[in-house]
């Protein structure tokens, strides 16, 4: 599935009535620091795992003149992200690290916070700003079980950290540890609904944490998606949906196996149900989103004709093509 999915994608600019629509939600915030502050690191050196394999991460450093002026502001961005700017509330966080990521499109930096009075640590992520992932974490955050924290300035993109368990990871190192099968099947399943109603493409294992919570019993697992590059980006529908990536073709036999059909059908309409009712509770925020989004361009034109002809043969009806919009 990965070779249908356009080599790199274009980057969007965030437009006026998108950056209307963030600062009139609270996602719009004064930073004293950028992405292209965090590029004039001098050193690197490889972030390794715990088994001492390298990672697609490195550690940067900055000249001493810079560090002490950096790591400041990058405590004020964590102050924000986390508590409205109540930096009196920060006074015992220091940055302990600072990662670049190589690997994908979007080159992001996750920076350490620890607490050094019991030593426990934190982590947040500075991106530069696409238009196409700020939508897809704010449609994350309305019709998703999750919410999300998230932060603009600028061309700069400010990310809370997400729990779990990289979904790569949970397959290699977790499938055969007292795995609850149906409860997982279950999740994926849903996971799978809300990602192709919602039109989040690219949830291969690496870009989703698997969340376990032990219940009375049993574990309970909460599919979260990690990267919103690719929302509403690809022409092929099949891009949207998780099943069809390879990567998680571990999971999707677990449920082949451990699911019935009309138990899919279930958890389908389930999904479908919370999304609604989701989608009632922010009725007005959702509607001026996608008034926003509706106008905006976020992917080539070849892609949304695709997408809307595919669409429409999906679901049986030709009520898409009356949206001149989407090809204007």
């Amino acid at each position: 599935m990965k070779k249908l999915i356009s080599k790199k994608k274009q980057s969007y600019q965030i437009k006026e009535p998108l950056r209307k629509y963030l600062d009139h939600y609270g996602r719009c915030a004064e930073l004293s620091l950028d992405y292209q502050d965090l590029l004039r690191f001098s050193n690197s050196t490889p972030v390794c795992d715990k088994n001492g394999d390298q990672t697609c991460w490195i550690a940067v450093s900055y000249p001493a003149w810079e560090q002490e002026e950096i790591f400041t502001a990058l405590i004020e961005v964590y102050a924000i992200l986390k508590a409205d700017g109540n930096v009196a509330l920060m006074e015992h966080l220091e940055v302990d690290r600072i990662d670049l990521c190589l690997f994908g499109n979007s080159k992001p930096f996750r920076i350490r916070i620890i607490n050094t009075i019991n030593d426990n640590f934190d982590y947040f992520y500075v991106k530069k700003a696409d238009a196409s992932r700020v939508y897809g974490l704010e449609l994350e955050h309305l019709l998703s079980p999750n919410r999300i924290g998230f932060l603009t300035a600028r061309d700069t993109l400010v990310i809370e950290h997400i729990f779990g368990i990289p979904g790569d990871a949970f397959i290699q190192k977790f499938m055969n540890h007292n795995l609850n099968e149906v409860r997982l099947a279950k999740e994926f399943v849903k996971f799978n609904e809300r990602c192709f109603l919602r039109l989040l493409g690219d949830m291969h294992a690496s870009n989703f944490v698997v969340d376990i919570t032990l219940d009375v019993e049993e574990a309970n697992y909460r599919i979260r998606a990690i990267d919103f590059d690719q929302q509403s980006y690809e022409g092929r529908i099949k891009v949207y949906l998780p099943q069809f990536y390879f990567e998680n073709n571990p999971i999707v036999k677990i449920g082949l196996d451990a699911l019935t059909y009309r138990s899919v059908k279930q958890y389908q309409m389930e999904e479908r149900h919370l999304i609604n009712k989701r989608l009632r509770s922010a009725k007005r925020r959702f509607s001026n989103l996608m008034q926003v989004m509706m106008h905006d361009r976020i992917a080539p034109r070849e892609h949304l004709v695709q997408l809307r002809e595919q669409l429409a043969d999906h679901y049986k009806t030709n009520a898409l093509f009356a949206a001149n919009q989407w090809v204007s």
